[in-house]
């Protein structure tokens, strides 16, 4: 591939870069995508989810979104969660983050998180009910899923005149004599190239896909770790931002981290059989008790409900014995509907807790023991499982406490599913002016014709995060940074 010259350039073909690309494009200006993976593989972390998690004042707000939805579908999403106002998204992602997220950022994150989602709308996108599920991290999907997105925004873009180039990973930035990046050093199909940008956005993800890096800024045991995402984000963009100076920002020690399947394989790559990670996620444990290997509790399942816990979930995992822990249920779960997804599951079926244990290795009189603590220690009141909503049925006495959902394990046929911590994607970034996504120097200024969006973009996560919120952050501030990018290379 010879040089090529475009107005803007994204490095990135997720969410966020296509959504820089989509805004980027209602300028008229010239917009190139480097995209790391080869076209069958495009797309990004993105194709792997299901949801953005929004801030909506009643169902009504979903109506648009949806095509035809019938008055039993509006009446049934309603009855599940009539509505999520902005100062109920912000309270979650400040609950979920323990406040450490940057006010700034997350304000723009919650007051345009709707008019994103319509934006998206605009662009021929659409979302589908899922109020029929118990487990659901929110009311609508994606139609397609991510990955249906991913191949939509694809074709948007590209047919709307971007230039996308496959196989292409860039690893330098380009200066001018003034400072200014204008483009990229590359690593394309014929080798190495120079793709140049009067302005450029960044948006390549973090380092989850790095080993050396996850164990540089993670910790122990964090390069052993499977990846729940695709295998491309190694962490160039924020590495080649990083040596002209740009300023890391927010949580380099934290991560996106779940919990998988055992037996998953070591990463994903995009699939329309793959939309949500439905077949390796496992993530009924609000529902259960989870156990170590040697049959002790050691997490407060039922802290709040799962789409704020699920995303450090992992790390708790990840400290255990091996590595490993067990998710056991008994047979009301399983009756109620709550494991409809765990069909693939690595685990077994036994009739007494004590055969459970020695099928999956976990200490037999450990187990036991844990079982009928929790049991006895359960408070009364009425269980209400549902994924939108805590419970208050809580445990007394008993360390760790269980705060909702503490259902007894006593009905057999009992449930054990063996679980890893799994990586999806990494909270470390760079710092940005908010309004803009213009990357900062750590001299203090803006770094000239430089912006980024997604996971790139450092100080909204820390230590957790509420479920769906990366997607919208990814195509709130992929939509303000190629909005940025292309007024500024206008100016030129």
């Amino acid at each position: 591939m010879d040089s090529a010259q475009y107005d803007v350039l994204i490095v990135g073909g997720g969410n966020a870069g296509l959504c820089a690309a989509m805004s980027a494009l209602e300028l008229g200006v010239k917009v190139g995508i480097l995209e790391k993976a080869p076209r069958a593989q495009r797309g990004g972390n993105s194709t792997l989810t299901s949801h953005m998690r929004f801030a909506f004042d009643s169902v009504e707000d979903l109506v648009p979104l949806i095509n035809e939805p019938s008055e039993q579908t509006i009446k049934d999403m309603a009855d599940k969660l009539p509505g999520r106002p902005q100062a109920d998204l912000w309270d979650e992602i400040m609950r979920a983050t323990e406040g450490q997220s940057d006010q700034d950022l997350v304000h723009i994150h919650v007051r345009e998180s709707y008019n994103t989602i319509r934006w998206l709308r605009s662009k021929g996108n659409s979302w589908v009910s899922n109020s029929g599920d118990p487990t659901a991290g929110d009311l609508i999907l994606m139609n397609g899923g991510g990955f249906g997105l991913q191949d939509h925004n694809y074709n948007f873009v590209e047919s709307n005149g971007a230039k996308v180039h496959y196989d292409t990973s860039a690893f330098e930035l380009i200066q001018d004599s003034r400072g200014r990046v204008t483009g990229v050093t590359a690593l394309g199909p014929d080798g190495i190239v120079n793709i140049y940008g009067k302005a450029v956005v960044l948006a390549s993800g973090g380092f989850e896909g790095n080993a050396a890096m996850r164990a540089r800024y993670l910790g122990a045991k964090w390069d052993t770790v499977k990846m729940r995402g695709v295998p491309y984000n190694t962490g160039e963009g924020l590495e080649m931002a990083l040596d002209i100076g740009a300023m890391p920002y927010g949580s380099w020690s934290s991560c996106h981290a779940s919990p998988q399947d055992m037996n998953r394989p070591t990463y994903s790559l995009p699939s329309s059989q793959s939309i949500g990670g439905r077949e390796w996620n496992r993530y009924a444990y609000p529902f259960g008790i989870l156990v170590n290997v040697n049959g002790q509790r050691f997490v407060d399942e039922g802290e709040d409900i799962r789409a704020m816990t699920y995303a450090k979930m992992g790390r708790s995992i990840l400290t255990q014995p091996q590595g490993v822990a067990f998710q056991i249920f008994d047979a009301k779960t399983r009756r109620m509907g709550l494991l409809s997804a765990y069909g693939t599951a690595s685990g077994d079926t036994k009739g007494t807790l004590e055969e459970l244990a020695n099928s999956l290795g976990i200490d037999p009189i450990g187990l036991t023991n844990t079982v009928a603590e929790f049991n006895g220690a359960i408070q009364p009141g009425l269980a209400n499982l549902t994924a939108f909503r805590t419970d208050g049925i809580s445990t007394s006495g008993i360390t760790p406490a269980k705060s909702n959902y503490a259902i007894s394990i006593e009905e057999p046929p009992f449930e054990g599913y063996a679980v890893c911590c799994g990586i999806t994607f990494t909270f470390g970034g760079l710092l940005v002016e908010p309004q803009t996504a213009q990357v900062q120097h750590v001299a203090g200024r803006p770094i000239p014709g430089l912006y980024t969006a997604g996971e790139m973009l450092g100080g909204l996560w820390h230590w957790n995060y509420p479920s769906g919120s990366g997607m919208m952050s990814g195509a709130t501030f992929g939509r303000i940074a190629g909005n940025s990018a292309a007024k500024d290379a206008l100016s030129i």
